[in-house]
């Protein structure tokens, strides 16, 4: 019983270190100059999260079927939803920067 619980306790560790690794790696991407590196990790959530509903069982009625089919596809890009938040959230500064380059241009047409 202890082996398990401490086999356990180790894959959650591993699991936390893989989860933390890919949000720092998402903020870092999304802090870069070019916006396309910061859309690559929420790609790959959102292409592994379609793979899902390919392990849907057969629930005998159709209507089952879709909603199991469209709870798997809404569980299965949570990840993808919270890499973009990151995402737009480390965009914000770009989004701020390029205002106040407009701003300053309109205020020297002004004079």
């Amino acid at each position: 019983m202890a082996i398990a619980s401490r086999v356990i306790v180790v894959s959650l560790v591993i699991l936390l270190v893989f989860v933390v690794g890919g949000v720092l790696l998402q903020i870092y991407l999304s802090r870069r100059e070019s916006r396309w590196p910061g859309l690559v990790l929420p790609l790959l959530t959102f292409l592994c999260s379609l793979l899902g509903p390919l392990n849907a069982a057969d629930t005998g009625s159709v209507s089952k079927n879709i909603l199991l089919v469209l709870a798997t596809l809404l569980a299965g890009n949570i990840p993808t939803l919270v890499l973009l938040a990151i995402y737009w959230a480390a965009r914000e500064k770009f989004r701020v920067g390029k205002q106040m380059e407009k701003m300053g241009k309109q205020d020297i047409n002004e004079l």
